[in-house]
């Protein structure tokens, strides 16, 4: 199948700028908020109960976090949400919109956290950010969501740190790893068959890894690359991937890692779909669709009794 004729509108708009990779952190920041924030219409935004600002644990300090509640009455499960953006760029705005999703749609309510970025907090900051924030959240769920239900999500380098947490904190019940980075520098057929002209490519993913983990000398770490990590006891996941994306096959492998280690695994590939394209729904009909039925698959491990 090719790629979403909507999405290839979308794609020929971002190659037209700047590569990321030729960028300074700060401007990809910028370009990124600009691509993710500006661009958004007050007619896409999804209504939820409330949002409010909060603060959660990190490894060395508090970290700032928003609080997505829904509209209907709790109690209800918690979810620990962690943004993508190569663990570089990206932020509490400019997932803003993935967060209502899963608020609304998973009737949830979403911690969605703040975690330090590189390279002014370098591997394995992310990752010890993102175990430290879950285990709080686990230990403050009377105040946050009032089941025991948690869940973990996360998109990209926030799949990467989603499945991280879930290797460490026993209290998570179900993760939704929406195109994880988990074995980073892994060779696949998807990082050559996708590894360019389709938003993220090859540059951008070692541009990337050279400022969140370039002065680690074990690029095998489960801390950093969980594919490595002790799989076994986890807690049902739903694994997404996408037809052109450069991340495609190491989703599917650790999808199969968890499978072999005994964990109850929804995986699923979406066709015609690109990485990033759970927040590309104002833009594609397609990807709107791929995107609700990815989170009402959470939404159905999430929530069970």
């Amino acid at each position: 199948m090719p790629v979403d004729p909507q999405i290839e509108s979308l794609l020929s708009l971002v190659a037209a700028g700047t590569p990321m990779y030729e960028e300074s952190p700060d401007r990809a920041r910028a370009g990124f908020r600009t691509l993710t924030v500006n661009f958004r219409r007050p007619e896409d935004l999804i209504e939820v109960g409330s949002v409010e600002e909060a603060k959660v644990d990190g490894a060395d300090g508090e970290l700032k976090a928003r609080v997505y509640r829904p509209t209907t009455a709790g109690p209800h499960a918690t979810v620990a949400f962690f943004h993508g953006g190569g663990w570089v760029v990206g932020d509490l705005d400019t997932h803003d919109a993935v967060a209502r999703a899963i608020c609304q749609d998973a009737d949830a309510v979403v911690v969605s956290v703040d975690y330090r970025l590189a390279p002014e907090a370098p591997f394995p900051a992310a990752a010890r950010d993102a175990i430290a924030a879950t285990r709080d959240i686990a230990g403050r769920l009377p105040e946050f969501g009032g089941t025991a239900r948690l869940g973990v999500a996360g998109d990209s380098a926030g799949g990467n740190l989603s499945a991280i947490a879930t290797q460490h904190v026993p209290e998570v019940t179900a993760q939704f790893l929406i195109y994880p980075a988990t074995d980073v520098l892994g060779d696949y057929a998807s990082r050559q068959e996708n590894g360019e002209g389709y938003f993220l490519d090859a540059p951008t993913m070692a541009w990337f890894a050279g400022h969140y983990a370039g002065g680690t000398s074990d690029w095998n770490d489960p801390m950093l690359s969980p594919l490595g990590g002790d799989l076994a006891g986890l807690p049902p996941a739903v694994v997404v991937t996408a037809e052109f994306d450069p991340l495609r096959d190491e989703g599917i492998a650790y999808a199969d890692a968890l499978s072999a280690a005994g964990v109850e695994v929804d995986a699923v590939t979406y066709a015609g779909m690109i990485h990033g394209f759970i927040d590309m729904g104002p833009w594609s009909a397609g990807a709107q669709a791929a995107s609700d039925d990815a989170v009402q698959r959470f939404a159905r491990v999430l929530n069970r009794a």
